[in-house]
């Protein structure tokens, strides 16, 4: 068995949700904060195990831990050893909005992280509390250089650009990477089930960031194998690299390498299809070739394409249930 599709992708790399809780308030994401109804019980570390171990016989290299937030999960640490410890697993990556990683990013490093992914939706910290809820901007970048200090060498900033808050403040995220090596990502709003307004006036198109990177003079980065959908740019006066996710664009959906598992144990085949197809009874029991053969069966029903052009958001309510 392997992770090849009906169109010939092929699958290295797993997304996998350990919580859906956030205890950020993102106004593109839950500005109200999660509701009365959002699962509290997550996937085990044994049940994690299972899943990884399935994924990792089926030729994934690659786990990314996301949320919600995973760093309000007490046993993150213990998380990251086990995904680090599967036999296969070359890479293990964090997605996190950061409010603890100044304080644990050295745990999480003696863990065996490899890269860590955080969320900076501003420079500004008054327009980072006006877009998160909170005002923890000079807490998160600490972490960020922290992580660096550790050695940790694939560090990512992420910013969700918004055309009413922070898309005029790009000439201060491209200051920042003249000194900095990380790479500052810029992703395309995308439409959910809950937040069409929103998107209707601040939904910014990718391609007018790459158009002003190649006016200035940044080159196109070779993309690495197990690398997510980001368009990397390098430029030789600066420290830093800038990563574009366009989701919108064309061919969005061609090179697409990863699969989404819910923090419920349900398997998503893309962040907007329909419901998800629940592995949890083959985890909970330790089963990892039971897993194995629904995931490579359910794999046959992938689509071509994520459909975002025609309004389709499946089940995705938010970006939360999912990691983004």
């Amino acid at each position: 068995m392997n992770l090849q599709d009906s169109f010939g992708r092929r699958f290295n790399y797993l997304r996998l949700s350990v919580t859906e809780l956030c205890n950020f308030r993102c106004n593109y994401c839950l500005p109200d904060g999660n509701d009365c109804n959002t699962p509290k019980r997550g996937l085990s570390v044994n049940e994690i195990q299972t899943l990884v171990k399935a994924f990792a016989g089926l030729g994934t290299t690659k786990v990314r831990i996301t949320g919600g937030e995973p760093a309000l999960r007490k046993d993150l640490c213990e998380i990251i050893e086990t995904c680090k410890k599967v036999d296969g697993i070359k890479k293990v990556a964090l997605t996190t909005n950061g409010f603890k990683l100044n304080q644990d990013i050295e745990r999480y490093k003696q863990a065996g992280l490899d890269a860590i992914n955080v969320s900076a939706d501003s420079l500004d910290p008054r327009m980072f509390a006006a877009i998160t809820g909170k005002q923890k901007l000079e807490e998160i970048l600490l972490g960020v250089e922290r992580a660096a200090q550790l050695g940790i060498s694939n560090i990512k900033l992420n910013t969700v650009m918004l055309k009413q808050f922070n898309y005029k403040e790009l000439d201060a995220f491209f200051d920042y990477l003249r000194s900095h090596k990380v790479t500052w990502r810029f992703i395309e709003l995308m439409q959910t089930g809950d937040n069409k307004s929103f998107f209707d006036k601040n939904h910014v198109a990718g391609q007018t960031i790459k158009d002003r990177l190649l006016e200035q003079g940044w080159q196109r980065i070779i993309r690495e194998t197990d690398a997510g959908p980001a368009q990397e740019f390098m430029h030789p006066e600066f420290a830093g690299n800038i990563g574009l996710i366009m989701p919108y664009s064309k061919d969005f959906c061609e090179s697409c390498n990863r699969l989404r598992v819910s923090a419920q144990g349900k398997l998503h085949l893309c962040l907007f299809a329909e419901q998800g197809v629940s592995i949890r009874s083959f985890l909970s029991v330790g089963d990892v070739y039971g897993a194995q053969r629904a995931i490579v069966s359910h794999l046959q029903q992938k689509h071509s394409q994520h459909f975002l052009h025609q309004g389709f958001t499946g089940a995705t309510k938010q970006l939360a249930m999912l990691g983004g």
